[in-house]
């Protein structure tokens, strides 16, 4: 997965909010504001990820073909 999908970079800025709030404020230095922005784009894919890993359904599981154990074997299926 991109790490530059529009989910993944809007989830990036929404977490990226409170850092940029605080460096306009003057709690941050810019290069702490700089240093930090990247790490929120990366909590942003990993929440992104996790989030479509999470609501993903599962893969239908596939059906075994089984036999009573009196049942002659099919044409298709080797003898044992």
């Amino acid at each position: 997965m991109s790490p530059f999908r529009w989910d993944v970079l809007q989830v990036g800025f929404l977490l990226a909010l409170p850092v940029l709030a605080l460096g306009l404020r003057g709690d941050f230095t810019a290069e702490e504001v700089t240093l930090r922005l990247p790490w929120c784009l990366a909590a942003g894919w990993a929440a992104v990820a996790l989030l479509r890993f999470a609501t993903t359904p599962p893969a239908p599981a596939r059906k075994v073909a089984t036999r009573s154990p009196g049942q002659a074997p099919a044409e298709d299926e080797p003898a044992r």
